[in-house]
């Protein structure tokens, strides 16, 4: 399912997407923290100077979010900030508008995973605190919003759910 944007994109310092998941909660929270390398496009969606081959949350408040390269090399890309499975997630979003890892820049992306029914979820995706990004704020809520688009990446993470709920 595409991912639809909400009324809150109003707010200039955030983005909003949401999607429905066809998997149940445990299953789309599972899908997202612990095989997020099986949906993320890591050909392209990296920052890391090679090969990307996994994306890693590590699953506690503090632990890093980076992906990690084919040599073994890590590059971060933010912290663990709230960790409350399997219903909410907080993550920092520490890469800068020239696509580094900037430790001092976090953003927030906040992750919720609202039961609908007994085999549905419906997830609600705010990457907030875009302010952050000074005079690129509006041209890096443009790539988030449109151009890389969080709502793609929500329908890959979707696609990947609903297989795992339907092996």
């Amino acid at each position: 399912m595409k991912a639809q944007s909400t009324p809150a994109n109003d707010n200039p310092n955030s983005v909003w997407k949401t999607t429905l998941v066809q998997a149940p909660p445990a299953v789309a929270w599972r899908v997202f923290t612990e095989q997020m390398g099986a949906w993320w496009p890591l050909a392209v969606y990296k920052i890391g100077q090679v090969n990307a081959v996994d994306a890693v949350l590590e699953p506690r408040v503090g632990g890093r979010w980076y992906e990690r390269g084919d040599d073994g090399s890590t590059c971060d890309w933010g912290r663990v900030l709230l960790w409350e499975p399997p219903s909410r997630l907080v993550l920092s979003w520490d890469v800068n508008a020239d696509w580094q890892y900037d430790p001092d820049l976090q953003t927030e992306i906040e992750v919720r995973f609202i039961a609908q029914g007994e085999s549905a979820t419906r997830v609600e995706l705010e990457h907030r605190k875009l302010d952050r990004y000074g005079a690129r704020r509006d041209e890096m809520r443009r790539i988030f919003n449109t151009e890389g688009d969080w709502g793609r990446l929500l329908a890959m993470f979707a696609a990947r759910a609903a297989e795992g709920a339907n092996p």
